[in-house]
């Protein structure tokens, strides 16, 4: 949400920067409902100011016995009454329609995200380790043979497509991938862990940005609640309404969740495989502090999710993410890509976002300064540390071998019972 003062003040800089993500003119729909309600709010209080005067010299015209006088002005202020009450109503449906074009208006890129309209314009800002020389064709984790206990047929008997069956070592190595990111983010990391609902309220989904344009992407249940996209909604949610002492931020936390997305804009994209379902886990981070220190812990987050990929020795590359690519909430993203060899290319695993005061202008979650001063908003920070599915294509893909089994990280050996390879029978040795 923005700052109506802040467009006010400064419209053509509003435009400009929003020109980055393609979106031209919204300054001037803003401001012209903005004026059409200021208006209205104006042109309610001098009417109340009128009907007040005609009231008082309603008694004056009683008293003084002038019937002529007393009836005009009575009948000036029934005018007066309904006139506040329609102008009143018009401010209300004018105030509406602001609130309901700013909740659509994305966040303004941060000065330096590059240019660009699309992913070209993405920019590499460092690589982490060299995809392994293999001497065989490498394949994509449903045709390993270590993998068979990834059931797309009987998960589409189930539910359709876009959802996957895991049993026996799949099952075991996608845990102890989840379990493996908890225990890093917690000892190491300083997160707190956090266990949250999966289905929300629509209010909560607004706070973070999914609603009201991006309903179409997530599922509501018949009775009005939301299942969760992502643990961004109900951890940065904790503090909706807020207001915090300073010292009690930064507030970190991270959850592993289910998530659950319709992928309404994907269609005919990554249809085979696990790597796009509707229904998949997610360790989430989730940052919550003051606007002097969002940069740094961006960067800070952003180590964070770099952190569990060098443990399990995955390559990978970062990117900072151009103007026209970021999520609609985002001032600055970036995205963390693990090398698949069986795409032989970078594959998004993490995005982490700054988004300022975004959300929490829509959240009102705020602070109190400890120097004094009026409650400010704070800033928002999330990011995937890791989607854990795809971390599981990572590990299956990285360490397959030419027979068909999988050599897995020496990391996840405390999670496994101390094994570190899947056969190529599927069995966990």
């Amino acid at each position: 949400m923005h700052d109506i003062r802040a467009i006010r003040d400064n419209p053509a800089a509003f435009d400009a920067a929003l020109a980055r993500r393609g979106i031209t003119g919204m300054s001037a729909r803003v401001l012209a409902l903005d004026e059409g309600r200021r208006a209205r709010i104006l042109a309610a209080e001098t009417a109340t100011a009128e009907q007040n005067r005609a009231s008082r010299e309603v008694g004056a015209a009683r008293a003084a016995g002038d019937d002529a006088a007393f009836e005009r002005l009575r009948a000036l202020v029934a005018d007066k009454k309904a006139e506040v009450a329609r102008l009143t109503e018009e401010a209300r449906i004018e105030d509406q329609r602001l609130a309901d074009l700013l909740a659509t208006i994305p966040n303004l890129p941060a000065p330096d995200v590059p240019e660009g309209a699309d992913e070209t314009g993405n920019v590499e800002i460092r690589r982490w380790g060299s995809p392994r020389a293999l001497s065989f064709a490498p394949r994509e984790h449903f045709d390993l043979p270590a993998a068979r206990g990834m059931d797309f047929a009987t998960a589409a008997k189930l539910s359709g497509s876009r959802f996957a069956v895991l049993t026996g070592a799949v099952a075991r190595l996608h845990r102890a991938l989840a379990q493996f990111m908890l225990d890093l983010h917690t000892s190491e990391h300083g997160l707190t862990e956090a266990i949250t609902p999966v289905l929300v309220r629509s209010e909560m989904m607004f706070g973070t940005g999914q609603l009201p344009k991006f309903g179409e992407d997530s599922y509501q249940t018949t009775n009005g609640w939301w299942l969760i996209p992502t643990a961004e909604v109900t951890l940065t949610n904790f503090v909706n309404g807020e207001t915090l002492d300073e010292a009690a931020l930064p507030r970190r936390h991270v959850a592993h969740t289910v998530c659950f997305r319709s992928e309404a804009g994907s269609a005919g994209r990554d249809t085979t495989g696990m790597l796009r379902q509707h229904q998949f886990e997610k360790v989430e981070m989730v940052s919550v502090t003051t606007p002097d220190c969002s940069e740094e812990e961006h960067l800070r987050m952003t180590r964070c999710a770099e952190t569990v990929l060098e443990r399990l020795g995955l390559p990978y590359r970062t990117v900072v993410l151009c103007a026209g690519d970021m999520g609609a909430g985002a001032r600055r993203t970036h995205d963390i890509e693990v090398w698949l060899p069986g795409q032989n290319r970078y594959r998004e695993i993490s995005s982490v976002s700054t988004c300022g005061d975004y959300q929490a202008r829509r959240m009102n979650a705020r602070f109190r300064p400890a120097a004094g001063g009026k409650p400010e908003f704070v800033h928002t920070l999330n990011g995937s540390g890791l989607a854990v599915g795809r971390t599981l294509i990572a590990v299956l893909e990285n360490g397959q071998e030419e027979d068909g089994s999988v050599t897995l990280p020496e990391a996840l050996r405390p999670w496994l019972g101390g094994r570190g390879r899947i056969d190529a029978t599927g069995a966990l040795v």
